[in-house]
């Protein structure tokens, strides 16, 4: 029994050791955001194709804030972040497969609008887009 039972705690430790290895790693590949004053670009791109220029000067890190703040975006927290539903007045109909898709300079963002850091000049832009 006591052989089990040191197996079971190397095992565990092991598996506990891995995680923290995992995590760490994790957090050193995310992007990391600027501190400080910055002005940024976003361009709404509507359902009907007409498009709308915002220039937002801002401290905020992360892109979600900052828009938040502007009430340019509303959505629901998730655990993913805040899942963006409406974007300047326009509302995705999601019986519609409609969503807004969030990309930076032309290029899909790999981290949702709350994790997405920003720097000075940076451009970004919501599309409404239909089918998932």
């Amino acid at each position: 029994m006591k052989k089990q039972t040191k197996v079971l705690l190397a095992a565990v430790a092991g598996i506990v050791l891995l995680a923290a290895v995992f995590f760490a790693m994790y957090q050193s590949f995310l992007p990391s955001a600027a501190a400080g004053e910055k002005q940024l670009i976003l361009t709404v791109v509507h359902k009907d194709g007409a498009q709308a220029d915002f220039t937002l000067d801002t401290q905020a890190e992360y892109l979600g804030d900052v828009l938040t703040e502007e009430n340019l975006i509303q959505g629901e927290e998730s655990a993913y972040g805040l899942y963006v539903t409406k974007v300047d007045g326009e509302t995705a109909d999601e019986s519609k497969e409609e969503w807004w898709c969030l990309t930076k300079d032309g290029e899909t963002c790999d981290t949702g609008i709350s994790q997405t850091p920003i720097s000075d000049g940076d451009h970004f832009e919501l599309t409404l887009t239909t089918g998932w």
